[in-house]
Parts: structure tokens; sequence; C-alpha cells
């Protein structure tokens, strides 16, 4: 009886465990077998994978046709830790990187990953606790893509040297594109918030910095937000960076801030 059961519904037995995330939007699937015919209910299902921790996940494209795709990694505001590794044939990995965020909730993490010449595979592990499930997804349709300003704006970077980007509390979000002219790509990314308090870690390795140049947008609620790049790769291997705004908040409180500039003999109403 069971057995009939399980090969009567392989959708429910092979539905993929899902977190329900503010940050990711739900896209409706359709209605549920045995829905029908129970009035206008349909459905949503997150696009997101639950990653439970020390586990692993992998999304496979066969098509050379994708050249890029979105990884997108957030939580229910716990930490979130995990490796992301591009598999393009045997034994081969051309790009990957360690992520840590402090809060995946506040920050979610969002990167461009590019698939040239296919088949690729994308492998997430999620290397923290089981008691930090990550919420990820990739997808390869409407991938982000710097803006005018970004590409314009570039910074060379001598291997070990380190470059600085502050921001005004007014930002929320900043775009950072590495890239090199061919050689490969070694990079320590940091977004600070107060004196060596890392809200977010990237640790980044591409072979090739212009064939896979390095794409993301990080999120930067608060005040005082600094991005801090590390060129980690010897002096024979500089890079080129560039930080810029993304998203700009044009309602933000010009009041005093936590943390921020202390304000003295202001008026005082008696």
């Amino acid at each position: 009886m069971q057995l009939a059961l399980l090969t009567a519904t392989p959708a429910l037995r092979m539905a993929p465990p899902v977190m329900q995330m503010g940050g990711i939007a739900n896209s409706p699937v359709g209605v549920a077998p045995g829905m029908a015919g129970r009035g206008n209910v349909v459905p949503t299902v997150d696009p997101s994978i639950l990653v439970q921790g020390g586990s692993l996940r992998t999304w496979s494209y066969r098509s050379p046709a994708v050249e890029q795709v979105q990884v997108i990694l957030a939580t229910e505001g716990r930490p979130l830790d995990a490796d992301i590794e591009l598999w393009h044939g045997p034994d081969n990995t051309p790009c990957k990187m360690r992520v840590y965020v402090e809060n995946g909730q506040l920050r979610p993490f969002s990167a461009v990953i590019d698939t040239p010449r296919g088949p690729n595979t994308v492998a997430i592990r999620n290397i923290g606790q089981v008691e930090f499930p990550i919420a990820a997804s990739v997808v390869a349709e409407n991938v982000d893509q710097p803006s005018g300003d970004c590409l314009a704006s570039s910074m060379t970077v001598q291997g070990g040297a380190l470059r600085t980007y502050p921001f005004d509390p007014t930002v929320d979000s900043v775009e950072v594109l590495l890239r090199t002219d061919g050689r490969p790509l070694n990079a320590r990314l940091e977004l600070l918030q107060g004196p060596n308090n890392n809200k977010q870690v990237v640790e980044l390795y591409t072979e090739d910095g212009l064939d896979r140049p390095f794409f993301c947008v990080l999120e930067t609620p608060g005040s005082g937000n600094v991005v801090r790049i590390v060129n980690t790769a010897p002096i024979e291997f500089p890079m080129t960076a560039s930080v810029v705004p993304h998203s700009i908040n044009t309602d933000m409180s010009t009041g005093a801030v936590m943390g921020g500039d202390v304000v003295i003999g202001g008026d005082v109403g008696f």
C-alpha cells in the first residue's frame, strides 16, 4: 500500500524543501495535485532550496547558451557560512569562493558567476552547523549586470595591496566588480561597519579574471559602511576593482545616528 502511494505521487515525494524568505520573490507554479476544483486557490513555491548545515546542493546547466548565473543566499536572520564552487569538467574548478555573512536576512549574498562553454555545475555547500540552514537560489535569467558607472570607474590594486571605499548612510547597496587582464584572480572582499567589525566576507578565486570576472551587489544598511578589497595574490598579479553605489535611499533621516557623528551644543528647550 505504501509503495503504491509513493509511485502515484512522485511530485509530493520529490518536492524540494523551501524556506519562505522575505527577500526572495515567490513565483506561481500552478495548482498542486488534488487542488483542482477547489476555488481560485493557487499555491506558490519559493524558488530557493533549503540547504541544511553540512550538506551540498548542485545546479547543472548543460546548454552552452547559459553564460551567466546569479547565486542568491539568505537565512532567517542567522549567520551564513558557505562554499560556492563552479565545476567545469572533471576535476576542474575555475571559480570558487568562501562566503560569510553575519545576518543572512539583513544582508543576503548575491553574486554573478560566469559560466561560458557549458556544461557547468554550481555547487553550494553549507559549512555551518545544522542549526543554520541556508535558502539558496541559482537563476540563469534576468541576471544582474554592472552599471555604466561601475564599468567606467576602476582602480588598479597591486598584489598584496588593499583599497577601502567608505559610503554615505543613504547608500543601501553597492556594486563590486573585480577583474584582471587574463591572469588568476585572488581577492578578499570585506564589508565593515565599525572598526574591524566584519559584516560580510568573501574569499574569491578565479583562474581567469578576464574570462570569469567577479560581480556582486552588497547590501549596506545603516551607517558607517566601508568596503575593503584586498588583493591576496603576489605582486605579479594585479587586478582592477570597481565599487560604486547601486541603490540610494533618498528618505534616509538626517538626524543623529547611533555610532555616527556626535551633536554637541544643540538647541535645548526649557
